[in-house]
């Protein structure tokens, strides 16, 4: 099979999973429809965001360690909401939450303007949120799959909220304790945050760095108004059924998400 149908095929698939609801996961992929790189996996994403005719609202951000590797994956507009929000539980399988400090971009990035300075794109930032992810698969296998499908998959997205910002200007990023913030999350208010509260990239904002110049090489425009989001700090939290969650983290708007 040609590279460029098994990318639009599998992208199809994800696509009409991810519209259909947890009833339609993909309990086996074939082998010829799995992304066969990074790069595969890479090029799935924006063939999904086509196939569901979206542009990306976001993105997700993450490392593993300080310093990276990084992967990121975009986020569909349609799933990016502002909190509170309402969400039906039964969209998602098996929906798993996390909370996140995201960025938003006051001016954006042109693929064809070249790669821009670390400062830029800290200055390109105009405000910093606290987010809900919900992580949710379209594999049936999930999460003991491969992770280049994982990472064509979104990364495993399946809803963004973001609260309310604050401006993010040099005195909020001299003070805000990005390494480890003081925060609270609750279910039906419950405590459900892994401590102590830290993210496995440590300080977060090298990723938004990272993220523009990825988009630059793949030749993919960032517009003002996008979020990223930089990795969870709790942990991930898996509700029993529906119920309130709320995060809260010292410094930002608290941030909330109904699932019904």
């Amino acid at each position: 099979m040609e590279r460029m149908e098994r990318i639009e095929r599998l992208a199809r698939m994800l696509a009409s999973a991810r519209a259909a609801g947890p009833h339609a996961r993909i309990a086996e992929l074939p082998d010829d429809l799995a992304p066969a790189s990074e790069d595969e996996a890479y090029a799935v994403q924006d063939a999904i965001l086509r196939a569901m005719n979206q542009a990306a609202g976001g993105w997700k951000i993450g490392a593993k360690s300080a310093g990276g590797p990084a992967q990121g994956a975009p986020l569909p507009a349609c799933d990016v909401h502002r909190g509170p929000a309402t969400l039906a539980r039964a969209a998602y399988a098996k929906p798993g939450l996390e909370l996140e400090v995201a960025f938003v971009l006051g001016s954006g990035f042109r693929a064809d303007a070249g790669p821009p300075s670390e400062t830029a794109v800290r200055d390109a930032i105009a405000s910093v949120h606290a987010a809900i992810e919900v992580v949710a698969s379209r594999f049936a296998g999930w999460p003991d799959i491969d992770r280049r499908r994982q990472l064509a998959d979104l990364q495993n997205n399946g809803a963004l909220v973001v609260g309310e910002g604050v401006p993010y200007d040099a005195w909020f990023d001299a003070h805000f304790p990005f390494v480890s913030p003081s925060m609270r999350f609750t279910f039906d208010g419950i405590d459900i945050a892994q401590a102590p509260a830290a993210n496995p990239a440590g300080d977060p904002r090298w990723l938004p760095y990272w993220l523009v110049n990825h988009c630059i090489a793949r030749g993919l425009d960032l517009a003002p108004g996008t979020v990223l989001t930089c990795g969870s700090y709790t942990g991930m939290h898996f509700p029993a059924g529906a119920g309130v969650a709320r995060g809260e983290i010292d410094g930002l708007p608290a941030v909330e998400l109904t699932l019904t």
